[in-house]
């Protein structure tokens, strides 16, 4: 079991509005077109034996491979995140470190999310913790519409050593900054489980960052 690590405080309040967690058809041809006389010297191609098809058959969509269950899986950072229900598929994950105070940094770029280092990689025995922007500049970032997350929904995240492990959402909650609840997000667990948190509520420029904070939490339903 890993131990849940303390921070003081969990999303940064950042200036600016940088946000936290923030083929054609084919042709069809008509019989009709070749209902016509035609020199004995010109054969259509439809009527050769050997003519190709002229709709191409569809590939088959790949198949998922099935969900193995598995209690924890050994320590392997992130590198991309999907969340289906609202869209989410990120193919980078910084590594966030709190700074002296305890605080958590954002990452720099606004479609990219991260992955706090102080506490266990997704799927090892504890809460992983990735955080991302709402939005920046206008532009919505990968958590835009994390709070439309309900319960059941699944979160996969590819890890380094190339296992998807693969969670499944049982709670989640937009919280004010001032009753934000650091000790459920990063304290212990009973086994492995995830946590996406952003910034939630109306941003108001003049004063200051959003007032909320958004959480999803998750637990660790196998891997594929």
């Amino acid at each position: 079991m890993r131990a849940g690590v303390r921070v003081t405080a969990v999303l940064v309040a950042l200036a600016g509005g940088l946000l936290l967690a923030g083929c054609c058809a084919p042709l069809a041809v008509s019989p009709a077109a070749f209902s016509t006389p035609v020199s004995r010297s010109v054969v259509p191609l439809a009527a050769t034996p050997q003519a190709p098809a002229l709709v191409p058959v569809p590939e088959a969509a790949p198949a998922v491979p099935p969900l193995r269950p598995v209690d924890r899986l050994v320590q392997s950072p992130p590198a991309e995140l999907a969340v289906p229900a609202i869209g989410v598929r990120t193919d980078r994950i910084d590594a966030l470190a709190p700074d002296a105070g305890g605080v958590l940094a954002a990452t720099a770029e606004p479609a990219t999310t991260g992955w706090f280092t102080g506490g266990p990689t997704p799927g090892a025995d504890g809460p992983a913790v990735i955080a991302g922007h709402v939005g920046m500049g206008g532009a919505a970032g990968p958590f835009a519409h994390l709070a439309e997350v309900v319960a059941g929904d699944e979160v996969t995240v590819r890890r380094a050593d190339g296992t998807d492990a693969v969670f499944t959402v049982y709670r989640v909650e937009r919280v004010a900054r001032e009753a934000f609840r650091a000790s459920e997000v990063y304290g212990d667990t009973p086994g492995p489980e995830l946590r996406l948190i952003t910034f939630g509520g109306v941003f108001d420029r003049g004063a200051g960052p959003y007032p909320d904070n958004v959480v999803v939490w998750a637990r660790l339903a196998g891997v594929r």
